[in-house]
């Protein structure tokens, strides 16, 4: 793929640093902002490291890169997006990782298999979910709290519009950290003790 002729993105820090991806069509998915991914990983800092790392409707899959290039030990990005699957594919091959790990399909279905299976690592959940409501997408974020309310994790984040406001508990998690970036909001999770 020419990356003169299409949308990228860069990642910002780690062992990747510098590396270009290839953004899918914006009529499909929708980058995360630069201020919004240099936060989620300063705040991840201390948790990143040797972690499973999971990007919900992972477009680019710039997170789940991030998150590898900063020491997680496997990222999954799960786009169900037949296009834009592609563009996620194809940028973890020129990464050569093989802890970065790209799926295909509905992510209410493959979360929770995913999770299951890394049940004994620290899990971080990633989800960006559309902000626009396109066809499927109608009751999105109920879709998300009934998933996450019956998983076990340690931390889940939320990119969410900022319109919206996210519950203070979701199952065995609760809400202790909220930043927004004008039209866009992060609300981090994490496990109940």
């Amino acid at each position: 793929m020419n990356m003169k002729n299409s949308l990228f993105t860069t990642i910002s820090s780690g062992k990747y640093k510098g590396k270009k991806l290839n953004l899918p069509s914006l009529s499909t998915t929708r980058s995360t902002k630069s201020i919004v991914k240099e936060s989620v990983f300063n705040s991840l800092q201390n948790d990143i490291y040797n972690s499973v790392f999971i990007e919900l409707f992972g477009g680019s899959g710039l997170m789940a890169a991030t998150a590898v290039s900063n020491h997680a030990q496997k990222a999954y990005a799960i786009e169900l997006d037949r296009a834009a699957f592609n563009i996620l594919k194809s940028n973890f091959a020129t990464l050569n990782d093989e802890a970065l790990i790209a799926i295909n399909g509905d992510t209410f279905e493959l979360t929770p298999k995913i999770v299951s299976e890394n049940i004994e690592q620290n899990t971080i959940l990633y989800i960006d979910p559309p902000f626009d409501i396109r066809d499927g997408f109608d009751g999105i974020y109920t879709k998300i709290y009934k998933m996450l309310s019956k998983m076990d994790l340690n931390i889940a984040i939320i990119e969410h519009i900022s319109a919206h406001t996210t519950p203070q508990t979701i199952g065995k998690l609760n809400l202790y950290k909220s930043r927004k970036f004008g039209n866009t909001t992060l609300s981090y999770y994490s496990k109940c003790i």
